[in-house]
């Protein structure tokens, strides 16, 4: 059984609808709205994070391993529920809450490969609330990403990574840690929305280094082990992302389009942007306006 089949509606918001295996391979977000209800205590096969979004302080009441909690919910606060942790629900004023659903051979893997962490049994402590301000903003950044029409896909995976990273560093049970160094929320959030705002222009990894306060070599190296991918290669795929949403948006030429996403000649895109989508920019361009046209 999942979350999702119990919870007394369907999510406003829901990732699933990404097209993108590599943000499945995450985690997946649901947004929730639903008016005061309950739902049956249950112990699910993953772990889940609640992010509280209701800007009203409310009475929540929480049935969570045998025990009964009363309290109020305020927003920013947070709630982990490990997985097989038998936990149910009323809440007493209509919800507003991130669900945050994590497989844990999922979790494990992102651990073991990006972070070098060994995750310990349980893998996430039992958090029954707890303010979380900077966690529960991060959440909301992942909504965003959601909401626009190209480059979704990206940018919800590059936040999914910061996201995973800031709650294993604070709520995750480790055994043991590598040697090497790790960004924290907030320099990673620097040196993305550095790169999102400087991607059309001529960007070096030194620059991006300092964004995060790292040596070039040691910020290559944390930056692959988190993102998956290397400083280099992100930044392609974010150029390529918002040079999709200018063919679909403006008339101008390739040439135009090229410069204005960072790269020096026309030339050079047109590699790039097949070497990414399997397209050329004009027949990409070509087949978007078509399936528009039919729409």
């Amino acid at each position: 059984m999942k979350y999702q089949e119990v919870y007394p509606s369907a999510p406003a918001v829901d990732s699933n609808e990404l097209d993108s295996e590599r943000a499945a391979e995450l985690l997946t977000l649901e947004y929730f709205e639903a008016e005061p209800n309950r739902m049956p205590t249950e112990a699910f096969s993953q772990h889940h994070i609640l992010l509280n979004l209701n800007p009203d302080p409310h009475r929540v009441e929480n049935w969570r391993q045998g025990v009964h909690r009363d309290f109020t919910f305020h927003q920013g606060d947070v709630v982990i529920t490990p997985a097989e942790t038998e936990s149910g629900w009323r809440w007493h004023a209509r919800s507003q809450v991130i669900v945050i659903t994590l497989a844990p051979e999922k979790l494990q893997r992102f651990a073991a490969q990006e972070l070098q962490l060994v995750l310990a049994p349980g893998q996430l402590k039992d958090v029954p609330c707890q303010p979380d301000p900077e966690l529960v903003a991060c959440g909301q950044q992942l909504i965003t990403a959601m909401g626009q029409r190209l480059g979704s896909e990206l940018m919800f995976e590059s936040l999914a990574r910061v996201f995973l990273t800031q709650l294993l560093d604070r709520y995750g049970r480790v055994l043991q840690r590598g040697e090497q160094r790790h960004f924290s929320q907030a320099q990673l959030q620097r040196v993305l929305n550095f790169l999102q705002q400087h991607y059309a222009d001529k960007i070096t990894v030194e620059q991006m280094a300092q964004q995060a306060a790292f040596s070039t070599y040691h910020f290559a190296r944390a930056f692959k082990r988190v993102m998956g991918l290397s400083p280099y290669l992100y930044l392609q795929q974010l150029r390529i992302e918002q040079a999709k949403q200018k063919l679909l948006t403006q008339s101008d030429s390739l040439l135009v389009i090229a410069q204005a996403c960072g790269f020096a000649n026309q030339a050079h895109f047109s590699r790039v942007f097949k070497q990414l989508t399997g397209e050329s920019p004009s027949r990409w361009q070509q087949q978007q306006r078509a399936r528009s046209d039919k729409n």
